[in-house]
Parts: structure tokens; sequence; C-alpha cells
């Protein structure tokens, strides 16, 4: 991810409660409007665990080769 896209999804979980699972992450989003690609495709790529705050959430989105 770029750091735009780290911004972006920052700004996509605003507000939201941690601890939280990988579902939980997606479901803010969506509920909230999120409709950018890049951010949900990003979301959900993460792993099937718990996250403790936006920047564990951030951290753990897997890098596209490309980018790393």
């Amino acid at each position: 991810m770029t750091d735009r896209d780290d911004l972006r999804v920052r700004k996509a979980l605003q507000g939201m409660a941690f601890p939280a699972d990988r579902t939980q992450v997606i479901s803010w989003a969506t509920d909230r409007g999120e409709r950018d690609d890049r951010v949900l495709t990003a979301l959900r790529a993460l792993p099937d665990r718990t996250f403790s705050t936006a920047d564990d959430v951030v951290i753990s989105v897997p890098q596209r080769p490309d980018q790393a």
C-alpha cells in the first residue's frame, strides 16, 4: 500500500472501536459507505485475526509485490 492508501484505510476506520476482528473491520467500512475499491480490497486481504488498533490494521494489510 502507498502512504495515500494507508490514509484512506485509516479514514475508513475512523470512530471504530477496537479490538476488532477482520469481519468487523470490513463491516464497519462497508456499513459506513466505503466505496473505494482499493480500501475494500485491502481490508478483504487482511489476515483472519483480531486487531488492536487502526494502525494494527494498516500494518497488517499484505503488500502487493509491485509495492514492496
